[in-house]
């Protein structure tokens, strides 16, 4: 009888310590997932943050998002790299998204921003030369998006003709 009040007692401590434990571990899985999302959203700022910082690079980028082929060597190494790490900040999304981190909803997000990006001819043209740096699981993420064949928009009231060629 003895043993078996000593075996209650010890569950009716180890249940609420397990619960205990279980509650303390979500918190933390939570922060963390917090954090990792805060770390996406500075690594996002500090790329857009080149656009706006310097003219140069914002007409580089509006006349290579035409046409990637028709940029100057110069241009075309600029334009690369910078979009080189615009898609591996968007890899990046992708694979925290797919490990649970980031949100569906703010997954979805994300692809409607590729998907504007994407539809211009020379951010494509410029894929075509760079998709073999990407995960072949990313790189079937955006050829899925390249195959919706979405009209470009995102810079249809920029009047990008007017942009000055240096």
């Amino acid at each position: 009888m003895i043993a078996a009040v000593g075996q209650l007692a010890a569950v009716l401590v180890g249940v609420p310590s397990l619960i205990y434990l279980a509650i303390q571990i979500r918190g933390q899985t939570k922060e963390r997932r917090q954090a990792a999302v805060n770390a996406l959203t500075v690594h996002w700022a500090e790329l857009t943050k080149a656009l706006h910082d310097s003219a140069e690079l914002s007409a580089i980028y509006l006349r290579g998002v035409q046409s990637f082929s028709d940029l100057d060597a110069v241009s075309k190494l600029r334009f690369s790299a910078f979009n080189n790490t615009f898609f591996k900040n968007f890899q990046a999304m992708y694979f925290s998204h797919r490990n649970g981190i980031l949100t569906a909803s703010s997954w979805r997000e994300i692809e409607r921003t590729m998907s504007d990006l994407i539809a211009y001819p020379g951010i494509r043209q410029w894929w075509e030369t760079r998709k073999h740096w990407h995960s072949e699981e990313f790189s079937r993420v955006v050829e899925e998006i390249i195959t919706k064949g979405n009209e470009p928009k995102a810079y249809a009231t920029y009047n990008l003709d007017a942009i000055p060629k240096s």
